[in-house]
């Protein structure tokens, strides 16, 4: 079953009160915000455990206990930049790791790129967090744990300095 996640587009629709139907998408805080109940979170939640969840607080506003929760679009952009061959944003609608996206971004300028010091650039809450990947040991098979990245990541690959 999908476990829904930060920029998924929900269809949140209300049989017995259509006028409450709405598109929404999940903001990067992982809630929705709905009318009547306000901010509501969804991330994490399967669509079903939401709908029980919308039955529950909308309750006292509506004549037939129904909710529906579809999943629109689950599609989610990250970014790639620096020494690769297509910079620019990659929308995928499935788990990413930083590697997979570089090679979405038509894979490493190999004349300049320095794999071992890829960042992956990441806001958390407030703050951005940078986060330092070795993509050269992932390609040569020494390191096998994939770094997955969540919405709005950005992947920077630097350039290598090289001494004449």
């Amino acid at each position: 079953l999908i476990t829904l996640r930060e920029g998924n587009v929900l269809k949140v629709s209300f049989p017995g009160s259509p006028t409450l139907d709405t598109v929404q998408q999940i903001r990067s805080d992982g809630k929705i915000n709905l009318p009547l109940v306000g901010e509501v979170d969804a991330a994490g939640l399967t669509p079903p455990a939401l709908q029980n969840k919308l039955v529950d607080l909308y309750a006292p506003q509506l004549s037939t206990k129904q909710v529906t929760v579809e999943l629109q679009d689950s599609s989610f952009p990250v970014y790639v930049t620096g020494m690769v061959l297509h910079p620019g944003k990659i929308l995928s609608a499935h788990p990413l790791t930083a590697l997979e996206a570089v090679m979405e971004a038509g894979g490493f300028d190999y004349a300049k790129a320095n794999l071992k010091s890829v960042v992956v650039i990441r806001r958390e809450g407030k703050n951005m967090k940078n986060y330092n990947l070795n993509l050269k040991a992932v390609l040569q098979g020494k390191q096998s744990e994939a770094f997955y990245l969540k919405p709005a990541d950005i992947v920077y690959v630097p350039e290598r300095f090289s001494m004449f």
